[in-house]
């Protein structure tokens, strides 16, 4: 399955491309999804497949004419999020007009955000499902099939966008990967609620696996050769996991238990927050060779007045205090952050500040974008004199700057040693692999096609002998790590 996810190698355009994905039943289903977003929409487009694929048996295809079942898997964080999916689903809707038996869902953030405002403005929609819900898919499914003779003007579509406590994970079949690197949800919602952020009405409030739950699904994929397990969470190092004698798993003990399990060779998680990124997970990277040398730790601005503004609870001290504690015992980590340009208020000091937030710490990438008001935030109602050419042009000196140090670090990797987890032969270059280093760069080496066997999937060091582009660089292997 071809996927495309919430990086720093992704621009606006990619937030909305279209991800295909698995499905199938009766006489062969065929579905496609569209998906939007960050990782946790990717996997829970992964869990969708699975369960329309366990219940109905239903495949996959990458063909959006020939699907019986079309998916949108939205996402609200960006501004006229949902005018982009309404457009979408105009496009559509021609589709349906031909082929009346099409199904068409929409689920994710912007259908707990809009509920049967979708089937108003758009009533060709036959299902409405939540993050939460998304396992009801099936049962939804069922429903819709059910009406199919109902005249369109009599036909009542299927919506579920409640909240079922962390139900979802009890009823998803056994996770199935392909490759070697897969995400695990650990958690769901937030309950942060910072003044620009919507993920607390659409997500709900923080609610953790348990802890046994966790391990089993990283058994089951480590046991299908997955060597990479990247955590997700809104908070992921807010995870509360309970144990089974009842008491709570933090989730530096977490980072523990995961680095125990056979097979598993790196451990990467995102999203954190500084609120939460305590000692004891800073103590983990002295502790755990199998933690990558990267963290993903949003800050959003180097302003302590826009922070203020923003509810985040946390001051520029307290972030660079917390990576100072992190480089003394890992000074090769690379890091990354989340920055909002522009924020209403924001004044040339502020941003002024936050640039130099960014040259100081040296990111290596960042997801940074000009704020967008979204319905129903405290920050929706706060005045905003800073009009957008200013937004635009401050966004683009601060992209400036992450280009640079991008730009800077992967040519700084030639003449180094990489730790390369080998995930398949290369596109355009079949004479050689290509896999990712701990500081997510895609690194190329030549290989003997009779080690081809031995090299998949396996930890290796590589020498890096040249920088391709910001993302790539190029070597030569050294020696296969485990």
């Amino acid at each position: 399955m071809s996927v495309t996810v919430f990086n720093p190698r992704i621009n606006d355009a990619a937030l909305d491309s279209t991800v295909s994905a698995q499905v199938n039943t009766g006489a062969i289903k065929k579905v496609f999804i569209a998906t939007q977003g960050c990782q946790m929409n990717v996997y829970d487009s992964d869990k969708m497949l699975d369960v329309l694929g366990d219940s109905h048996g239903m495949q996959v295809t990458h063909d959006i004419d020939e699907a019986d079942v079309l998916l949108m898997n939205t996402c609200s964080i960006r501004e006229k999020a949902q005018e982009k999916v309404f457009s979408e689903l105009g496009r559509w809707r021609k589709l349906k007009e031909k082929r009346p038996d099409l199904v068409i869902g929409v689920g994710g953030c912007v259908a707990s955000q809009e509920g049967d405002n979708i089937q108003k403005r758009a009533p060709y929609v036959d299902m409405v499902f939540g993050p939460q819900t998304l396992h009801r898919l099936p049962e939804l499914y069922d429903q819709t099939s059910e009406q199919r003779d109902i005249a369109p003007k009599n036909r009542i579509g299927t919506i579920d966008i409640s909240f079922p406590s962390i139900e979802k994970f009890d009823f998803l079949p056994e996770p199935r990967v392909e490759g070697y690197k897969a995400f695990v949800s650990i958690m769901e919602g937030c309950s942060k609620y910072c003044s620009f952020c919507v993920v607390p009405y659409t997500r709900g409030e923080e609610l953790s696996r348990p802890l046994d739950d966790v391990l089993a699904e990283i058994d089951s994929l480590a046991a299908q050769g997955v060597r990479e397990i990247n955590l997700l969470g809104q908070n992921v190092n807010g995870y509360r996991g309970e144990k089974d004698d009842g008491s709570i798993c933090r989730f530096a003990e977490l980072l523990h238990y995961v680095s125990h399990v056979d097979g598993v060779e790196r451990i990467r998680y995102t999203t954190s927050h500084p609120l939460e990124f305590t000692d004891d997970i800073i103590d983990a990277y002295a502790q755990l060779p199998e933690l990558v040398s990267h963290l993903h730790l949003p800050v959003q601005s180097g302003s302590n007045a826009i922070l203020a503004a923003m509810k985040r609870n946390h001051t520029i001290d307290v972030y660079i205090n917390q990576i100072n504690k992190l480089q003394a015992i890992r000074p090769d980590i690379h890091l990354s952050s989340d920055f909002i340009i522009g924020f209403p208020g924001e004044t040339d000091e502020d941003f002024q500040q936050t640039l130099q937030l960014a040259k100081d710490l040296n990111f290596d990438h960042s997801y940074s974008f000009i704020y967008s008001k979204r319905p129903g935030t405290p920050a929706a109602e706060l005045p905003d004199d800073v009009s957008f050419t200013t937004k635009k042009a401050r966004l683009a000196e601060f992209q400036k700057v992450i280009i640079d140090s991008t730009l800077q670090k992967s040519h700084d990797m030639v003449g180094t040693t990489a730790r390369v987890l080998v995930e398949q032969v290369a596109n355009r270059h079949p004479d050689c692999l290509i896999g990712t280093a701990d500081n997510t760069r895609t690194v190329m080496f030549p290989y003997n096609p009779e080690q081809m066997d031995e090299l998949l999937g396996k930890i290796v060091s590589v020498r890096i002998t040249d920088f391709v582009s910001p993302h790539m660089v190029k070597g030569e292997l050294e020696a296969i790590l485990s």
